[in-house]
């Protein structure tokens, strides 16, 4: 894929091993439902991150604790996951969910503030930041889902998805259920999606899902104006090279880095991802305390 080079065969992060645990965890009720996060740092830059479709806060835990060393970062559960207000009554849109983000922010009193959205929620990033007069000034879309009407499906289906959350809601999804399909994660992140899998509500994975082919982001690309950068997983399957060629066309500012992991990043090089990430945000001008 002719992106520009990336980390691949950085192995020490710029952030170091540190970690700043976790301040709290709080519930704001925003876009008119209970929207609950995570906190970790309080100064800094305000950074949001938006993780993926069957990802709640927790599992990205240990993403917020090294950032949360350079920036006031807040990791949020989707609605429909975590302990986010859920329902069959809820819609679960890109348009619905970028503005649970927005409206967070605004709760939160934050003005200004960088997003870093992963499959799932690097769309809503996408959705978020290309709408008129956003606060958001740097924007970090982690392998999303470039999938749409008319467009290559996204690989994983519902089925996969349903399984997995009833096997975890029976109790049966121990570790070594979850390691048989993410074989190379940590034993913490194994047991951290074991514990919060069960809180995904099939409503909204199965509106999510049919999403990833009744929505597209392709068009938000020519409304973003905070610098951006498009992360591609090298073995995700989920962005190709044609794929990065239209997006270019339509932004041309685009940065973009590929690295060497599957689609769950930050799962398998952690470090990697995160030099990205600084490097591209410290390279915006807005990294810091």
């Amino acid at each position: 894929m002719k992106t520009t080079p990336g980390l691949l065969d950085r192995r020490v992060s710029k952030l170091n091993k540190t970690i700043t645990p976790c301040l709290y965890g709080a519930h704001v009720r925003a876009n008119g439902i209970r929207q609950h996060y995570l906190r970790f740092g309080g100064r800094g830059k305000p950074l949001i991150i938006i993780p993926g479709i069957t990802s709640p806060a927790a599992t990205w835990a240990f993403v917020g604790e090294r950032l949360g060393t350079v920036f006031d970062t807040y990791v949020l559960d989707l609605r429909g996951r975590g302990l986010s207000e859920a329902g069959d009554n809820l819609l679960y849109d890109l348009d619905t969910c970028a503005a649970d983000v927005a409206q967070f922010a605004i709760a939160l009193g934050l003005q200004s503030y960088d997003v870093l959205g992963h499959s799932l929620g690097a769309r809503i990033a996408a959705r978020l930041a290309s709408q008129p007069g956003s606060p958001v000034e740097a924007l970090i879309l982690a392998d999303p889902p470039l999938s749409g009407p008319g467009r290559r499906p996204y690989g994983r289906g519902l089925k996969f998805y349903i399984s997995s959350i009833r096997e975890a809601q029976r109790g049966m999804l121990d570790v070594e259920a979850v390691r048989k399909t993410y074989p190379s994660w940590t034993e913490a992140n194994l047991r951290a999606r074991s514990e919060w899998l069960h809180t995904c509500d099939e409503t909204a994975i199965a509106q999510s899902v049919a999403g990833f082919q009744q929505e597209e982001i392709q068009s938000d690309f020519h409304r973003l104006r905070a610098a951006t950068l498009l992360l591609v997983a090298e073995r995700g399957g989920v962005i190709m090279q044609d794929d990065v060629d239209e997006l270019i066309g339509l932004m041309p500012s685009l940065h973009v880095r590929s690295i060497n992991t599957s689609h769950m990043i930050p799962f398998d090089d952690l470090e990697g991802f995160l030099d990205v990430v600084l490097d591209f945000i410290q390279g915006s001008g807005r990294a810091g305390r």
